[in-house]
């Protein structure tokens, strides 16, 4: 099957289990059959799945993240000894283990093409990743507690494992609190990614997006963990600071140094 055809199928399938979408004319530009494809994605509760419809999303999905570019770790240069800074699209970074800023019902995000990593990431991982998540979150039964974090499998994403950390959303004003809790997202992320052998881990910016955290302050709170982290566990593995906005590029390049 041609990308095209992929796509085609899968539109069918996810409108088909749409009752109130059945009858809804596709597209037939390219980037609206696209954005559509993702709305239904996103919209999808955990359900089963044929093994059809996983084989082809998964082959559409493994093609879309080939054009784009996968960046390898290989392909940085470190800014410090196992620490990089890397501004881009973290659902195309090949390294051991990405993390995913979520929410506590950790299902990832539900709203239509919004542009949060939550929604990136599940959208680009398939339908599987939010199956997984619900598997979690019904064996623990209550949602995910701010500062701890969940491991699942990446799926269709170039990395081999996602981390779940729910961050601090910030009120009219910044707490101690939200600092401390910030902090122990990543504490959580580096414990958990060694539990499970991971070798290098990127970070996104957690809760700098819809929970408000101040960026200056969030990069230096990660910066600190992750460096005390090392020096007190004595560990080897690689922190990839994953950045988008070059606001945040800038901030993480005078804290490391880099400039």
């Amino acid at each position: 099957m041609t990308q095209i055809e992929r796509r085609l199928y899968l539109l069918h399938e996810l409108l088909k289990e749409q009752p109130a979408y059945k009858n809804m004319e596709i597209p037939e530009g390219e980037e609206s059959q696209k954005r559509l494809l993702r709305s239904l994605f996103n919209i999808r509760l955990p359900e089963p799945v044929s093994q059809e419809f996983l084989k082809i999303q998964d082959a559409y999905l493994q093609e879309e993240t080939r054009e784009k570019g996968i960046t390898r770790l290989a392909d940085l240069h470190p800014v410090q000894k196992e620490i990089y800074i890397w501004k881009g699209d973290i659902t195309t970074l090949q390294c051991d283990a990405i993390v995913n800023a979520a929410n506590s019902q950790m299902l990832g995000c539900f709203v239509p093409c919004h542009g949060c990593i939550d929604n990136a990431i599940h959208t680009f991982a398939g339908v599987q990743l939010r199956l997984a998540c619900a598997r979690l979150m019904a064996e623990q039964g209550h949602e995910e507690e701010t500062g701890r974090a969940k491991i699942t499998p990446a799926f269709n994403l170039p990395s081999c494992y996602v981390l779940h950390t729910v961050g601090p959303i910030v009120g009219c004003r910044l707490t101690k609190k939200d600092k401390v809790q910030l902090a122990s997202c990543y504490r959580s992320c580096l414990e958990l990614a060694e539990q499970n052998k991971i070798k290098s881990i990127a970070f996104c910016c957690i809760s700098t997006g819809e929970f408000h955290f101040p960026n200056d302050t969030a990069a230096e709170i990660a910066v600190k963990t992750v460096k005390e982290y090392k020096e007190r566990t004595n560990s080897k593995i690689e922190v990839i600071f994953n950045v988008f906005k070059e606001t945040d590029f800038y901030i993480y390049r005078k804290l490391l140094g880099a400039d």
